[in-house]
């Protein structure tokens, strides 16, 4: 466990300072730290004997970061903008699954590993694969793949838009509103948004936590529809995302509380607000790892295309609308 997260807090230290060069000061210490992680997977495998420790960093470490970002939203936008944002979100999940599906029958896809994958894209990444496997019975080597095709994609789609952050016209709420709406997993709209700023990374955060809600009633749908075609157990379920209840908590902290109730000065908060970027980059090393580039190439050619395609597809209209 320990050696695992010293692995992942040495790529973290190193994805800063590389952070700091010419050229890659543009993507961030997010994007390096990831860089390096999937550079290390394919040139030495993955590190087993650290792997308990690496999975802390990746799961736990990232929900922690996730919930001490909640600090950086003002509620009183959230309560105003919410409705707006859910229903983009249900958008992006209804366009994901039905474009992936439907690419995945032209491509002669594996179908279980598409849905998997047309959930991932418009849900939550790994998180909802992982709640949505369970339920539809895919296979454990079709949940793994999943998650590394998501990884992978969704990493390239992130340095792709902080690249196109000094080439587009948007405002930061707007740049984070489509980050939020349309990338994959949660760090993979940290590691896009953060470069534009604090209120696009809150407002990327929202948008997306949005569509992270939004896991549930598709569990439940995906629930109904697995108990119809007989083919799942009632006992069947799925892990609820609880740091969500703390991300929105710490949010109603900082809007109502903090600088009105308790006083706290801003470097405290910056402080507060390093730590947590640190801890980010600490996760993103676990989710770089999980891509293996030989078997993505070996066994998921096809739904690997249809991914691109559906998030290409999901980015640009979703920059049309914003």
């Amino acid at each position: 466990m320990i050696l695992g997260i010293g692995f992942t807090f040495i790529i973290a230290v190193v994805g800063f300072i590389l952070a700091g060069l010419p050229g890659l000061n543009h993507i961030g210490p997010l994007a390096c730290a990831i860089l390096l992680a999937v550079v290390y997977r394919q040139v030495f495998g993955y590190p087993e004997r650290l792997r308990t420790g690496i999975q802390f960093s990746s799961k736990k470490l990232l929900r922690l970061a996730i919930i001490l970002y909640g600090l950086k939203l003002n509620m009183v936008v959230i309560f105003h903008q919410g409705l707006p944002l859910l229903l983009r979100g249900t958008g992006t999940i209804i366009f994901s699954i039905v474009v992936m599906m439907i690419l995945a029958k032209w491509l002669k896809a594996d179908l279980n590993l598409s849905l998997l994958l047309g959930v991932g894209t418009g849900i939550c990444g790994a998180a909802a694969i992982g709640a949505v496997s369970p339920i539809i019975k895919a296979k454990e080597d079709d949940t793994a793949m999943g998650v590394g095709i998501i990884a992978l994609v969704g990493t390239v789609f992130s340095i792709i838009y902080t690249v196109l952050i000094p080439l587009i016209s948007m405002s930061p709420i707007d740049y984070g509103n489509w980050v939020g709406i349309s990338l994959h997993e949660i760090g993979h709209v940290a590691l896009a948004a953060a470069p534009a700023g604090q209120d696009a990374l809150a407002h990327a955060l929202l948008a997306k936590l949005t569509r992270v809600f939004l896991l549930i009633p598709v569990c439940f749908i995906l629930l109904l529809w697995m108990k119809k075609k007989g083919k799942i157990e009632r006992e069947a379920k799925f892990e609820f995302p609880w740091f969500l209840i703390g991300f929105i908590l710490m949010s109603f902290v900082g809007s109502y509380i903090i600088g009105q109730e308790i006083l706290q000065s801003k470097k405290v908060m910056s402080d507060i607000a390093a730590v947590t970027s640190f801890l980010l980059t600490m996760s993103m090393t676990g989710l770089g790892l999980n891509i293996s580039l030989k078997e993505l190439r070996t066994k998921a050619i096809r739904p690997f295309i249809a991914t691109i395609i559906t998030s290409f597809l999901l980015s640009f209209l979703t920059y049309m609308l914003v």
